[in-house]
């Protein structure tokens, strides 16, 4: 059992109403799961602030409050006065759960495309070594071979603290975790103890949260400007913000590229859909991963892996065994021949690397279909960009539903029609059914051709109006190929 007192260790405290001394046995942010024992935050969210429901709190036996603004409360109630609750929470997560990041390497990874599979590939590559791995995730989280359900990329602090410690507890001695751009901004990631940072890049993508891209920059800046000496900070040289991330960080600087200076260096040789030939740091290497986003992605791994001091030949050797990540670039070739490539690129950028890789790939007889969407609820500006780079760089284009959420599907490809200029509007056409959209595409298709279905890859649902039903683009293209005979 701990008091108030054991685990505020940190925070910044602006005053204190009671004692310090009560114990505690729970941590919570949200006001209906608060009870006797609980310590509450009252944090002010997007949607909600949690000071309007400290009456509720108390009425539920809650005797400790953390808030940011003076409050009413009875002489039984205990408050703790903060500037910032959400900063506080993920200080006081931590140490309520032992300080478990001390405990273990902890890798954050941050940018716009390539944090999943970085991550993956980090936490495959250190299994393989004989290490006891954690892996934190937009797809999955794992303690070793456990595998535990995510529902968000960086999950809140009091479940990433308790992730984290049981981490500790099984014996993992290196944990990999996704760092989005949500989670620094509201502190989720407050108290954690990294081991080292790396940065992949900034394209155009949560302008809806961030509002303009300088902002979006400024925060990811803000991971490597908290990582400590005792840290190192990775960035894409390449990428026109990746030195902009070390401006400030007390870290071990480091970079990474394919085209700069850099102490990473890797050179694509050969690109096909068997997989990559590269040399990385003069050394020859094949890979089943495929695209020069990909081999970024591989000389980030050497290179975090270099920086944790593994030998370098165990894991080359390590990476040119390893698989591509679900529905990264994952493909699936019919019996004619038909290559349909599910991919999660939901970002202009991400689409514009998928196809420039196929293009890279193809042999120029082959007709390039693109199925893709854009999300509901989420940044509307990129929606007629990502239609003009499909335009640009297939053959032929379907717009469909993505997860169109609480909006209008028709809407979201109304705004994606914007990008499509008059040359171009030939090649397009508009289908809301995903399903019959992906059907349309494999029945359009001649043996050779190639169908990319962009912006779910892993995810095996459709979001509409609040309800999560269930599919998947792969399982869609491989039911299709066999009921069609492709």
């Amino acid at each position: 059992m701990k008091t108030v007192k054991d685990i505020l260790y940190g925070v910044h405290i602006l005053g204190v109403n009671g004692t310090t001394l009560t114990d505690v046995n729970h941590l919570t942010f949200d006001s209906r799961t608060a009870k006797d024992g609980s310590m509450f935050f009252a944090i002010k969210g997007t949607v909600s602030d949690g000071h309007d429901f400290i009456s509720q709190v108390i009425e539920s036996g809650c005797k400790i409050i953390v808030a940011e603004k003076e409050i009413e409360v009875p002489e039984s109630v205990n408050v703790v006065l903060v500037d910032s609750t959400s900063n506080a929470l993920s200080i006081v997560a931590h140490n309520f759960y032992g300080e478990p990041s001390r405990y273990l390497k902890l890798i954050g990874i941050t940018g716009t495309n390539g944090k999943t599979t970085i991550a993956t590939l980090l936490y495959n590559l250190y299994s393989s070594l004989g290490f006891q791995a954690g892996l934190i995730s937009t797809v999955v989280n794992r303690i070793c071979e456990r595998e535990i359900p995510t529902t968000h990329t960086t999950p809140n602090p009091i479940a990433l603290n308790e992730l984290l410690a049981e981490m500790v507890e099984e014996g993992v001695s290196h944990c990999f975790m996704e760092v989005s751009s949500h989670a620094i901004h509201q502190q989720r990631i407050g108290g954690l103890v990294f081991a080292g940072g790396a940065f992949t890049n900034i394209t155009h993508d949560h302008l809806d949260y961030h509002k303009t891209f300088k902002e979006y920059i400024k925060v990811k800046k803000a991971f490597f400007d908290g990582l400590s000496k005792e840290a190192f900070a990775l960035t894409n040289a390449d990428d026109k913000n990746g030195m902009v991330m070390l401006q400030n960080t007390k870290a071990k600087q480091r970079t990474y590229s394919m085209k700069s200076m850099s102490d990473y260096k890797v050179k694509v040789l050969e690109n096909q859909f068997s997989g990559l030939v590269v040399t990385i740091d003069g050394i020859e290497l094949w890979t089943r991963l495929i695209g020069d986003f990909n081999a970024y992605n591989l000389l980030c791994v050497y290179g975090i892996a270099s920086e944790l001091g593994e030998d370098q030949t165990e894991v080359l050797t390590a990476l040119s065994e390893l698989n591509s990540v679900e529905g990264r670039f994952e493909h699936v070739r019919s019996t004619s021949g038909i290559t349909a490539i599910i991919d999660y690129a939901h970002t202009p950028d991400a689409l514009q690397n998928v196809l420039k890789t196929i293009e890279n790939i193809r042999t120029r007889n082959e007709t390039v279909f693109t199925v893709v969407g854009c999300g509901g609820d989420r940044d509307k500006t990129k929606r007629p960009a990502m239609a003009s780079i499909a335009c640009e760089l297939s053959d032929h284009v379907i717009f469909t539903a993505d997860n169109p959420r609480s909006e209008d599907p028709s809407v979201i490809i109304d705004d994606m029609m914007a990008g499509v200029d008059g040359t171009q509007f030939r090649k397009t056409l508009s289908i809301v059914d995903r399903a019959q959209a992906i059907k349309t595409a494999v029945v359009m298709a001649n043996p050779d051709d190639i169908i990319l279905i962009a912006g779910k890859g892993h995810e095996k649902y459709q979001d509409i109006k609040g309800v999560k039903y269930d599919f998947d683009d792969m399982q869609t293209v491989i039911e299709l190929f066999k009921k069609l005979n492709k």
